[in-house]
């Protein structure tokens, strides 16, 4: 008799228990999630913020889950009612770092954004932030956008604050229609790569742009960001 084989359940629905994250010490607790990763164009973004006990919001989830318009109005609710701050890595730094310390980085510019001294951070995804202080605690944890109000909080201000400035660079690169796919990698995005070739927001580092570098862009264009 042949056993059934267990499949393994999809990413989409594994269950992660919730996490109690209101017993961290020290305090203040702070959540911290970044946006942009795997982005073809643009800056990598994150955002860290501090929950007011008085004003927590049990809306606030993964950035990802949301319509644009939720995410717009929850990221003002949080910007009024908690204290926030955003850091971000530039293209130039995410090609000399790698993207995966670019937006540690980013995180530690977004926590250090915030002016407190010390207090424990909870930093979505399984990496510790580099270089910060001893007298800040971390916590790492997987889909945390999904389990502590502080990411969640975190993930809703990076995303808006990323999307906005990419809506705002296809004023200077209607071509690549960045208002639509804020830099990430659709089909779209890419049709138009390999049609006008790169322009300086994009990351020369990734596949995806790289192939199309040396006939579209040379070094002198890609001058910093901001």
């Amino acid at each position: 008799m042949k056993t059934q084989k267990q499949k393994n359940p999809a990413p989409s629905k594994i269950k992660f228990a919730p996490f109690a994250w209101q017993n961290l010490l020290p305090v203040p607790i702070i959540g911290v999630d970044e946006v942009g990763r795997g982005c073809l164009a643009g800056p990598v973004y994150a955002a860290a913020v501090i929950i007011n006990s008085h004003n927590e919001h049990s809306c606030y989830s993964d950035s990802k889950t949301l319509t644009e318009k939720r995410r717009e109005v929850l990221s003002k609710h949080i910007q009024q009612h908690h204290l926030w701050s955003i850091g971000f890595a530039t293209i130039e730094e995410i090609s000399r770092l790698n993207i995966l310390h670019a937006a540690l980085l980013a995180m530690k510019r977004a926590v250090e954004g915030l002016g407190v001294n010390k207090g424990h951070v909870i930093v979505d995804g399984n990496k510790k932030i580099s270089d910060l202080p001893a007298t800040f605690n971390q916590t790492t944890l997987i889909k945390g956008d999904l389990r502590a109000t502080p990411v969640a909080a975190a993930s809703i201000v990076a995303k808006v604050a990323r999307d906005q400035w990419m809506a705002e660079q296809a004023q200077e690169f209607p071509v690549y229609q960045f208002e639509k796919h804020k830099g990430y990698s659709t089909a779209l995005h890419k049709e138009l790569i390999a049609e006008h070739g790169p322009c300086r927001l994009h990351r020369p580092t990734f596949r995806g742009v790289k192939e199309f570098l040396p006939q579209s862009i040379n070094s002198s264009e890609q001058g910093s960001l901001f």
